[in-house]
């Protein structure tokens, strides 16, 4: 075998090592899943092989799960034949890994699990199967079935297993939002039943083989009951009303994932174990076959996997390691930068306009670092480390020696042009000048410098240590080398980057700004504000609009619209909300969450926030209840919205590949993760569908909905975009 190892020892214990060839981590390949079947014969038919120990040969972990490269390139159905024989074909492939760890479970002969290192989705669930688990005591070991996070169930025995063990109510946060477990925890929840020394693991279970070895799973023994009780006992019963209620109130109905999971448990609960594993690939199959785990799947996963490895990076161009960087701006988000370079082990000098100002951006990463010690996240000796890396000062001498500059000053061009100058005069003529600038083009900004090929768009977001994007924008005269410098420095602070050509907001700011502008476009309909906000977050946006609108600042949100209309003059169409935010800034002084006052109000107390009673004066409200058909038009708009102006960002080379598009939606502004990104959500509707809604969108609410021609192409062709950029989207 290829993936699988066997020895037999002179007790007659069969040590199975599971080795994939050529990774560093298990997965659960079609080749493996193969071999499974001859590993379980092996052990059932050999009568010198008395019992088995099924462990890993990595020291990375025991097994990640499926491998979903392939999963995600699998189509449902057969090619051929009958729909009914199609269905059986997709069922049967499903069914296979469920089938073969079934086989291991009744093999009539004892087995464990020898857990020496992370076992996620498949991994935990092979372990599952057998009859007894010991985990290795190390910090890095968990336990998981996190296929909810991808739009996936776990398909291999985890929604029934697992529920029998500790119970549907304790299972449940592990099997519906991926949560993974420690082995203590593991073994207070009775997942395992040994945790050991990491040398240990596999003669711990060998002496269980051993010694008590028990052939027999407790679901397959007459006494068996489920702990907490079942569907139909009060106890299950209550799980499971609540459970529906809280499932909604979390999901919106979005995740056909997670009620797919809970009907998985319900349904399988209530019969064998053989019965209900059927159940479980019956819905693993819906699930898989669904818009939303297609679009996850791919963006969530196989995308994110090859942006965080540096798939748009010019190819010839020689590694570059950034070793020192310039944060000009010791604002919050200069702070921030500062923080996660001195976390990658970068030398920082953060520049401000005095010592007390840089020593203030400085004190950001303290409060970070202080944080972590206090929670045993990080020693003192490494938070010491980290702070000695970030050099405060108002003295521009410091940039001499910096392999990057990040600029995060205000958005103002003059402000920005004076200090490209001064750090420029610091730099070597190999060094790169990225600006922070989250709206203002970068081939404008480029205009201060000396070397406009060695200035590029480095865009963080807010905040920066917990946000995993990083956009790029080249300018017209940005260089291929200094495209690929900034890629690997991205890398290097352990960032996910997507690389957009030039425009006003670029793809994201750009993308994002529709979603907080159509909500202000129907409060000024006279759409009540709560109905606004709830509907926004209903869609799976992490807040509505107006609330969005007071988290980035109303006050940013009229001074970029304010210098929008000094760079378009004539060109720019004034909106019928913009009376609305100018009076709420300059009059109101309502600035948003910052200042405790936007179309939100923030009790100095920490209490919960809520509506400020005076929009209604300001704004008249005329509608004030929503009925299904405004509720679905709500939830269309505030998504068609964002998913069209994203395709004109295609139509005008503004983004070039679906999967920057989709991850840097997802990770960028939040939106809808179920849709796998507005690209996915294009795809997933169908060009011709989306074009022909968003028609009859533009007809009513005008022409922001219009789609752009290449979708009306698309649409005439019968392609996708990842059909149509196959050559970029290799994921697809």
């Amino acid at each position: 075998m290829e993936n699988f190892k066997i020895d037999v020892d002179a007790d007659g214990v069969a040590l199975v090592t599971f080795d994939v060839p050529g990774r560093t981590m298990n997965t659960l390949t079609a080749s493996v899943i193969r071999e499974v079947g001859e590993v379980v014969e092996r052990i059932k038919t050999d009568a010198a092989i008395k019992g088995a120990v099924i462990t890993s040969g990595k020291t990375t972990g025991f097994c990640a799960g499926a491998d979903l490269g392939e999963l995600g390139a699998q189509a449902p159905g057969g090619a051929g034949g009958s729909k009914e024989d199609a269905l059986r074909a997709t069922f049967d492939a499903a069914f296979a890994l469920n089938k073969a760890f079934r086989a291991l479970e009744t093999c009539g002969k004892p087995v464990a699990a020898a857990i020496n290192g992370l076992a996620l989705g498949g991994g935990l669930e092979i372990t599952l199967a057998c009859h007894y688990r010991v985990v290795a005591d190390a910090p890095k070991v968990q336990l998981g079935l996190p296929e909810a996070k991808v739009g996936l169930l776990p398909g291999a025995g985890g929604t029934q297993r697992l529920p029998r063990l500790m119970g549907v109510m304790a299972a449940a946060p592990y099997l519906l939002e991926g949560k993974s477990m420690k082995p203590a925890e593991a073994l207070a929840a009775k997942v395992v039943h040994e945790v050991v020394a990491p040398d240990q693991v596999v003669e711990a279970a060998k002496t269980w083989v051993k010694t008590k070895g028990d052939p027999v799973a407790p679901w397959d023994k007459k006494d068996f009951k489920i702990p907490g009780g079942g569907p139909y006992t009060p106890g299950g019963a209550q799980v499971f009303i609540m459970g529906n209620a809280m499932l909604r109130k979390q999901t919106y109905g979005n995740y056909p994932a997670q009620m797919n999971i809970l009907k998985a448990v319900y349904e399988g609960l209530q019969v064998p174990i053989d019965a209900a594993l059927r159940i479980e690939s019956r819905y693993f199959v819906k699930t898989m076959s669904s818009p939303q785990a297609k679009g996850m799947i791919r963006t969530l996963f196989l995308s994110m996997q090859e942006l965080g490895k540096g798939s748009g990076r010019p190819a010839g161009v020689p590694h570059y390691d950034v070793k020192k960087v310039a944060v000009i701006g010791a604002g919050m988000m200069g702070a921030g930068i500062a923080y996660v370079q001195a976390m990658a082990g970068v030398e920082t000098i953060l520049i401000d306009t005095t010592q007390e100002a840089a020593d203030k951006g400085k004190g950001y990463a303290q409060g970070l670092v202080d944080k972590a010690v206090k929670r045993g996240k990080m020693t003192a000796e490494k938070g010491a480390a980290i702070l000695a890396l970030i050099h405060p000062t108002a003295d521009y001498d410091q940039v001499k020696g910096s392999d990057l500059v990040i600029e995060a000053v205000f958005e103002n061009r003059d402000i920005k042009a004076e200090v490209t100058k001064k750090a420029e005069a610091q730099l070597a003529e190999t060094a790169v000048f990225g600006s922070n600038t989250s709206t203002l083009p970068i081939t404008g900004l480029a205009k201060a410098s000396v070397r406009p090929a060695n200035f590029i768009g480095i865009h963080f977001f807010s905040p920066v240590d917990k946000m995993g994007l990083v956009e790029i924008i080249l300018g017209k005269e940005t260089s291929p080398e200094t495209l690929a410098k900034s890629i690997d420095y991205v890398l290097k602070i352990k960032k996910t980057p997507i690389v957009v050509n030039d425009s006003r907001g670029f793809y994201t700011s750009r993308c994002f700004g529709t979603f907080v502008q159509e909500g202000l476009e129907m409060l000024a309909e006279g759409i009540a504000p709560a109905i606004i906000d709830n509907v926004g977050r209903a869609t799976g946006m992490p807040r509505g609009p107006l609330e969005m609108n007071d988290d980035v600042a109303l006050d940013l949100s009229y001074k970029i619209t304010e210098q929008t209309k000094k760079d378009l003059g004539d060109k720019y169409e004034e909106r019928p909300f913009s009376p609305v935010v100018e009076k709420m800034v300059v009059e109101l002084g309502r600035l948003g969450r910052k200042n405790g006052k936007g179309f939100y109000d923030y009790p100095t107390d920490g209490g919960a926030k809520r509506l400020w009673p005076g929009l209604s004066e300001l704004v008249p409200v005329k509608t004030a209840d929503a009925d299904q058909a405004l509720i679905e038009e709500i939830r269309t708009r505030l998504l068609y919205r964002q998913a069209v102006e994203a395709a004109r960002c295609f139509e005008e080379n503004v983004v070039t590949d679906p999967r920057e598009a989709d991850v840097g939606a997802i990770l960028g502004w939040g939106f809808a993760p179920w849709t796998g990104g507005p690209i996915s959500l294009i795809d997933g509707v169908g060009a011709a569908r989306f074009v022909e809604t968003c028609d009859q969108l533009a007809q009513k609410y005008g022409a922001r909905f219009s789609p752009p021609q290449i979708l009306r192409d698309m649409a005439a062709k019968g392609e996708s975009f990842y059909g149509r950029f196959a050559a970029k989207a290799k994921a697809a």
